[in-house]
């Protein structure tokens, strides 16, 4: 095997890492946040929720 094969294999890799990566996290924000929130078009509101504090 020559070099571009074995670059070839290394892209591979990588970009299943990546896939990998990506995956993990859209399952964190799934659990994470409710849907109406993640959907929401007022800007800011992801912030606004995790700044307000009640006394």
């Amino acid at each position: 095997m020559d070099i571009w094969n074995y670059l070839e294999i290394a892209a591979w890799v990588i970009s299943a890492i990546i896939a990998g990566i990506m995956l993990l996290d859209m399952i964190k924000v799934d659990t994470t946040y409710d849907n109406e929130l993640l959907t929401s078009s007022r800007e800011g509101e992801l912030e606004l929720t995790q700044e307000r504090h009640e006394l």
